[in-house]
This record gives structure tokens, sequence and C-alpha cells, in this order.
């Protein structure tokens, strides 16, 4: 293979090729796994409690990125990793409905082409997608999907199990399909996180030996609500959450100071003004078990991950396969709340009256019955030491823990990367590794090129390009240049913040730096025109 390989920068830089890691003689496996609503410091890695062991192992023989970030929702951030570039560019600015505007339809811009459809046809990888897909129309109410064209299957994808719907039932997930097949659950006591690790562990251990290099994109619904998760792993966290919310906050914190995580100017950022203090919350118990079965997700995730990783390992393709672990967007603070029926009042199935009554031991979630998310007071947890949540643009809704291993192509070990980088870029970083050229033409018309760039100066520790990087969801708005980064939420004034000096936004300088302010707002303008962004959604 020529060792000169290809690098697609969203702003053109002249990196010396004496910069970069030397090529690997074998184009590697490439890895993609993605978790759904966890939070940026939920990995033990990364300072969290819950234990993660396999994750762990994997920083500790590869890298940690500390301000990487996603595009703050599931859709948009898958959108993002597929096609490498801004999801507005991708058709999938909002969710999988159709808007019937450029930016909205909902599915994936059939011009747009797929790292599986560049790597898996010109590039002679084999492609597998498993877990949740997620950028195709699909209909909750009646449980059915459109858009045949816009499934895994028909985007570069030979091989696939999961779902094309945004969540659901872990016991019986809505929209489940094996290539171009919709299933139902194959086996008594099914758990659609253990399906997804079995499926790619399946995957693994039956190529061959003169198999093409592997493209695997493993998509986890956890630990995105509803609260469901086996008996013993929630056993497992009971008592752990009983300190409660402040505690826990604060012992992340100092955590994640020792680990380096956040540097030295960083503060914790108040606690939610929406949640009591521990000492004044009702209902202890049920709300340390929300928490325990949240973890109890991110555990059984973890275990995905090492029999994948190990599944690897005994196949020997472990050492040339590069492996990316993130989020879709920071933890959710959505709570699902009392529903209506026409019987009586519910929550989470239950009587609202009972809990109320605290009668907490009937409502504690985890098992099939129940439909629970864990609430203000933990997501605020997942984010420390940042504030707000997924679909906001502040940092507890963009920040995502990245953990790189390539054994074969990254010489550095447990080191850490603060190097800022977006979501759009592990496409650049596929295209650049594996040697593959990205096509001008796709489908009869232009291709939309990829807006990401390369990681690998990263792996080095090496400078990655002067660039802006933009966000907008739902009217919430943000770009970033260097240390500094304009935000807002929906309709509300800019601010203006130093990350560097001030990583968790507590100090908002758009007053006292007006011009600042004007000029990024004006790059921000810019982008949006370009890429399809509506103000309004």
């Amino acid at each position: 293979m020529n060792s000169k390989l290809l690098v697609i920068f969203f702003c053109a830089a002249a990196i010396s090729s004496a910069d970069l890691p030397a090529a690997t003689p074998d184009r590697p496996n490439i890895v993609i796994i993605l978790a759904d609503d966890m939070g940026y410091s939920d990995l033990g890695c990364y300072g969290g409690e819950i234990e993660t062991p396999q994750l762990d192992a994997l920083a500790a023989d590869g890298l940690r990125f500390t301000q990487f970030c996603n595009t703050a929702r599931c859709c948009p951030s898958r959108a993002a990793i597929l096609t490498g570039v801004y999801p507005h560019q991708a058709d999938v600015g909002f969710m999988v409905h159709d808007e019937h505007v450029p930016g909205y339809r909902g599915r994936l811009n059939p011009h747009t082409p797929t790292i599986a459809e560049v790597l898996g046809g010109p590039g002679g990888y084999e492609t597998y997608q498993v877990g949740k897909w997620h950028v195709s129309p699909f209909d909750y109410a009646t449980r059915k999907a459109s858009d045949p064209a816009s499934w895994p299957i028909h985007r570069g994808f030979q091989h696939v199990y999961g779902t094309l719907s945004g969540g659901g039932s872990y016991y019986d997930p809505i929209g489940l399909m094996r290539d171009d097949r919709f299933i139902k659950p194959e086996r008594e006591n099914y758990y659609y996180t253990e399906a997804i690790s079995d499926e790619a562990v399946q995957y693994i251990r039956n190529r061959t030996a003169d198999s093409r290099p592997l493209l695997m994109y493993v998509a986890y619904t956890a630990p995105h609500w509803p609260l469901h998760a086996r008996p013993e792993g929630v056993a497992k966290y009971r008592d752990r959450y009983k300190k409660g919310w402040d505690q826990l906050r604060e012992e992340r914190f100092e955590r994640m100071k020792a680990l380096g995580i956040v540097n030295r100017n960083c503060r914790l950022s108040p606690r939610d003004r929406r949640v009591p203090a521990w000492k004044d919350t009702k209902h202890k118990d049920w709300e340390a078990e929300r928490m325990a079965v949240y973890a109890a997700q991110v555990d059984a995730l973890d275990r995905g991950v090492g029999r994948i990783v190990q599944a690897l390992r005994e196949t020997g393709q472990l050492e040339n396969t590069l492996l990316f672990f993130l989020s879709d967007n920071g933890g959710s603070d959505e709570c699902l709340g009392p529903k209506e029926t026409k019987k009586r009042k519910t929550y989470y199935n239950y009587p609202v009256a009972d809990l109320q009554a605290g009668n907490v031991p009937g409502l504690m979630p985890g098992p099939r019955n129940t439909f629970a998310s864990y609430g203000v007071g933990w997501a605020n947890l997942s984010n420390s030491p940042f504030r707000l949540y997924k679909k906001r643009i502040h940092e507890g809704g963009i920040s995502t823990p990245l953990i790189v291993h390539w054994p074969q192509g990254i010489a550095a070990r447990g080191e850490l990367r603060r190097q800022p980088g977006h979501i759009i870029d592990l496409m650049a970083t596929c295209l650049d590794v594996a040697g593959v050229d990205f096509p001008e033409q796709f489908a009869g018309a232009d291709a939309i090129p990829p807006e990401g760039t390369s990681l690998r100066p990263a792996f080095a520790d090496k400078p990655l390009p002067d660039r802006a990087i933009f966000w907008e969801h739902m009217g919430n708005q943000g770009v970033r240049q260097g240390d500094w980064k304009l935000v807002r939420l929906h309709n509300k004034p800019w601010e203006l913040y130093n990350l560097q000096d001030d990583p968790t936004e507590l100090h908002d300088l758009a007053e006292t730096m007006p011009d600042r302010v004007d000029v990024m707002k004006a790059m921000y303008q810019s982008w949006a025109k370009r890429c399809h962004v509506l103000k309004s959604k």
C-alpha cells in the first residue's frame, strides 16, 4: 500500500509526513463503538464511579481525548459519524421526521456517501452495522418504517443487526431487523445490550483468515432510557448511590482532577437549580435505584465491549484494529412523567398515588413493565463537571469521552489528548488510515465532501489544523475557535467563554468582549447559511 495516506481537512494545513505515525503495512480494521445518552464522566477512566474495567483497559493501552464533542443529540450525531459532514448537510438537522426542506429531511442525504459506502465499495472493506441506526424515518405510533433506501443494508453495510428506531424496551426492541428483514427477539430472556454484543462477536469470529479489512459500527442503545437492566446488575450498584448526587459529584470532580481529565482552572458547576440538595430529597431509595439501574446499563455495555475486544484478540485482529469509543450526546435530563390512561393516572406504569404516599418499592425501575428515566439530578452527575444536558450546545450537552485504541498504529499508551475534536472527524480519520480517497461523484451527483479533519496527527500528540467548529440543534447554537466558544440557548442572548480558563462555562464574557462576539457570530451565520441550518428548528 502507498504509505502516503490521504488526509482530508476542513481547513487546508501543511503537515509534514514526519509528524505522523508511520504507516502500517496492512490497512487496519476499524471499529466504532457508540454509547447512547452517556455523560462525559460516567466511565471509570474519566472519573466515574461506575465500574468499566474493559473500557478503562482500552484507555490504559490507548488514548483518551478530553475535548472531543458530539452534536448534542442522537440522530444528528449518527449522521455526522456516518457521513463526516455536519448533520444538516446530511439532511438530519433535527430528527427522523421529514420537514420537507433541505437539511431536515429526516434521513441521510442520498448524495452524501456513508463511511460504509466509501470504505466498503472502492475501499474494499467488509462492512457491519450492529445496534441503533436512527437516521431513517420511523413511525413510533404504528411501529412502521418507511424509505428502505435509507436503511443500513442499502447504505453500504453488508451485514446488519439492529434497530431503526431511536429507543424502546431493552426486552422487546421495536424496529429490530437483520439485514433487510424485520424480526422479533430470537430467544427467551432477551436483553438488547447483550444481543448487540453477541452479534458483533459472532460477526468477528465468523470472518476467515483471508477476509478483507473490517469496518464495524456498533451503536448500543445503553444507557438511553428506559431504565432496563438485569436484577443482578442493579444489585451491584444499589448501595453506591445512596450517597446522593451532591457527594458523588464532588467525588467525581476530585478524581477527574487527579486523572488530569480537567485542567487546574476547572471549577465544578453548581447543582442544577431544579434539583434539591440530596439531604432534602424525598424518596431517596427510589432515586438511588434509578441511578443504580443506569449504572447497570453502562456496566453491561462495558462487558459487551470487553467481549468484542476479546473476540478481536482471539482471532488475531486486535493489534491492527483502530477502535473508537464515544457517546452520541451528554447525559439526558429528559423526565418521563405521569401518563394519562383511560383507567387512571400512572407514573412509569404505576399509580402516582403510590409514589406520593412514599410506597417506593412498588415503583422501582428496571423490569420490563417499567419505563423510567433517571432524572435531572443524576444527569447532572453524569455530565460532571459541566452544566446542561443533551440537546444543548453547552459543554454538558456536547462533551463526550473518546477512547482511541490501535496497538499497531499508536505508540503512546495511556496518554491524554487535549486537542479539540468533533464527531465529524471520524470519517476523515478512517479514510486517512485506510488510504481511501473520498469520491467526487456519488449516486449521480457531486458528493458532499467530509468537513472533518483527520485525528491522526493528534495520535502522535501533534496539533490539529486551526479551524472553527459549529453546532446547531433545536435553535441551540454554538461555534468554537481555539479556546473561545460562543454559545446560546434557543432565542436567548449569546454567551462567550474562554474554555481554557473556564471549561465549565461559568463566567460569560459576552458583554466585555462585544467585538469577539460579533466576529464569531458572523462566522456562525455564514456556516448556518452554507449548511442549510434554520434558526426556527
